[in-house]
């Protein structure tokens, strides 16, 4: 076969390709439009938010647990610098 000929059967199957590909992902974005049209219609209705909370907010600070975990890791960090030091 002349190259003219599997060029123009190269850029024909090119073509039919990419129009497959685009029809495709022209029928999933209509698809995922259309469901999120229904979620919105046919979905209940949220309730209003509470003006109090159920329970107290976490306290702001550390505990004396987390102290000792910061304690613990930055012992273990010293230990590995003063054991990996490079020539400064």
């Amino acid at each position: 076969m002349p190259v003219g000929e599997l060029l123009l059967q190269g850029v024909e199957l090119m073509l039919l390709g990419m129009g497959v590909v685009f029809l495709f992902l022209t029928l999933l974005v209509g698809m995922v439009s259309f469901m999120s049209f229904l979620v919105t219609r046919f979905a209940p209705e949220q309730a209003e938010a509470t003006v109090g909370l159920s329970r107290p907010p976490p306290t702001i600070g550390v505990r004396n647990d987390d102290q000792q975990v910061v304690a613990v890791i930055s012992a273990a960090v010293k230990r590995y610098r003063e054991r990996h030091k490079t020539g400064e």
